[in-house]
């Protein structure tokens, strides 16, 4: 299944909602898996950015449509990028 690294930032008021409810990230976590992106593995980054994920979801639209959904709702920021695994790089390589 495609592989996806999204970046993102809180907003002023995404920082507001983690700090009250520290619980959310994993909640989201889980709304995202009803909406067909998985989270693979999940980092808190320290620069431009406050989280870094690795997903998986079917195509770039199921992608797509899931960061215009949570973008919506004005807490976090996001950008997305198709990521592709080494070996599976050098295999078409080779």
């Amino acid at each position: 299944m495609p592989l996806y690294m999204i970046v993102s930032s809180l907003t002023d008021e995404g920082a507001r909602t983690l700090k009250k409810n520290p619980h959310r990230v994993k909640e989201v976590n889980s709304e995202l898996e009803k909406m067909g992106v998985k989270v693979i593995e999940q980092y808190v980054v320290l620069g431009n950015y406050d989280f870094l994920n690795i997903v998986e979801a079917p195509n770039e639209v199921i992608v797509a449509a899931a960061m215009v959904e949570l973008a919506s709702r004005g807490t976090i920021r996001t950008n997305t990028f198709p990521i592709i695994p080494v070996d599976e790089f050098l295999k078409k390589l080779a």
